[in-house]
């Protein structure tokens, strides 16, 4: 029988709360509708007041709850009183990173956090005992979460943290106390909050705050900012700053790069050494953060060798490049979901990615976009200029949603032109009707753009074949 993830007596310690003793849980849960029999329910109030769902979260099997008052038909020895369940979170959240020996990493950027984080999650767990964040909790609760969440015997952390102002990944980065951090990119995002890039730059360069002594900073070298973030990490006192990309100053370089249409092939010089590996999925961007994710796991102490071998075991996640065939009523056709973010960067990165798949017979390459959103002043001009590589990678038809996509959409050749709508509800029904066999459809948008609308109606075409 495994040890329990917390004790009464853990839980009092970190939270300096009155615990019932006898109490063990085997995990941490902010939803009651997710968490599993034996979770500690933390009651939260982010969207809504986390107390209202502490009776369901008991009868669904948690042990007890971090509340900080008396809940209706709950008994007190179910009930941990604190004065504020989110800092009690971060206390645990704390505690857990001291009591661990595990090598942390944290890992942010404007543009492949979550893949990257995912990808080390994959690797370094074929090694040792491995923990990450899970799915995107990057902010101000999913960080102490996903720490409160590693079991004591963890000996790899994989920590992602994101932010869309100025100071947010401060007080996250020294909550994870990383050994090595990484920013994997810098682009136009979330410029409703910054005025300038180089200023988003500085805010992903605060990772670097929370290092423990003589951490390694992984950083991406082929950036107009990266002498910005090298600055960064020297002022936050990096013991090392290990740089990739396809400069020739990189320390881990791309040499060579062949892309098929569901592959990659790399010849990379590592640190004086040559790797060859090849990666279950195409793109540039894909290639890049395969290098700093290779960087860091050489600097946590993993085997890289190994790694690099075992990068052809990663596949693209749901909503993040992941590829599937689906048979509607016209025929078969390709799906390629990137409906969970966009920004710029990532948008032309997945454009690109649609142009080197070759559509079967008289099929065609169709993207289907919605707003890229936080992006200031610049939005209607940064969405226009998507038309260049669309142009690039010989896009057929073109399908947008949202009042942004608007710029895009008035700039299109007509022959491009599916149709355009207000919201990607708008347009769900008319892509699912359009596509047809041999089509080859990419779905696209930021988190609030709601494009996964576009991709569930067109996975229900399979439900009508026939």
């Amino acid at each position: 029988m495994s040890a329990p993830l917390w004790t009464s007596v853990q839980i009092g310690s970190a939270t300096g709360a009155v615990v019932a003793p006898n109490i063990a849980v085997s995990g941490v849960s902010i939803d009651s509708r997710a968490l599993e029999p034996g979770d500690l329910f933390v009651a939260l109030k982010v969207a809504r007041d986390g107390h209202d769902f502490v009776a369901d979260a008991i009868a669904n099997g948690a042990v007890a709850a971090l509340v900080s008052r008396d809940v209706a038909g709950v008994g007190p020895e179910k009930l941990i009183k604190v004065a504020d369940p989110l800092r009690a979170l971060e206390a645990l959240g704390r505690a857990r990173r001291t009591q661990t020996s595990a090598r942390v990493a944290a890992v942010t950027g404007s543009v492949g956090k979550t893949s990257t984080k995912e990808a080390l999650r994959h690797l370094l767990s074929l090694q040792r005992l491995t923990h990450a964040s899970a799915a995107s909790y990057n902010n101000l609760w999913g960080v102490p979460l996903s720490l409160a969440r590693m079991p004591t015997d963890t000996r790899f952390g994989v920590f992602e943290i994101g932010m869309n102002h100025p100071g947010e990944i401060t007080p996250l980065t020294k909550q994870v106390r990383p050994h090595v951090a990484i920013v994997t990119m810098v682009a136009p995002v979330h410029l409703e909050h910054f005025s300038s890039v180089g200023d988003i730059a500085d805010a992903k360069g605060e990772v670097f705050s929370g290092l423990e002594p003589g951490g390694i900073a992984v950083i991406n070298g082929d950036l107009e900012w990266t002498s910005r973030l090298r600055r960064h990490a020297a002022e936050a006192g990096a013991g090392q700053i290990v740089t990739f990309g396809r400069g020739a100053t990189c320390d881990v370089r791309l040499l060579s790069l062949h892309m098929g249409e569901d592959y990659s092939e790399l010849h990379v010089g590592f640190l004086g050494e040559d790797l060859r590996y090849r990666l279950s999925a195409p793109g540039q961007h894909w290639a890049m953060n395969s290098l700093g994710v290779l960087a860091v796991v050489n600097a946590l102490g993993g085997d890289t060798v190994r790694a690099a071998a075992d990068m052809a075991g990663i596949v693209a996640l749901s909503g993040r490049g992941a590829r599937e065939q689906i048979g509607g009523p016209n025929g078969r056709f390709e799906l390629i979901d990137e409906s969970y973010n966009a920004n710029p960067a990532s948008m032309a990165s997945a454009i690109a990615v649609l142009g080197q798949v070759k559509p079967a017979g008289a099929g065609r390459r169709v993207a289907v976009l919605g707003d890229m959103l936080e992006l200031g002043p610049q939005a209607g001009e940064l969405h226009a200029g998507l038309l260049a590589a669309l142009n690039d990678a010989r896009i057929d038809r073109v399908f947008a949603g949202g009042p942004l996509m608007k710029h895009l959409w008035d700039v299109l050749a007509p022959a491009m032109r599916g149709v355009y709508g207000a919201s990607s509800k708008d347009i769900a029904e008319t892509v699912a009707s359009d596509v047809r066999a041999g089509d080859v459809v990419m779905i696209k948008g930021s988190y609030g753009s709601k494009m996964s609308v576009v991709v569930e109606a067109l996975r229900r075409l399979t439900q009508q074949k026939g």
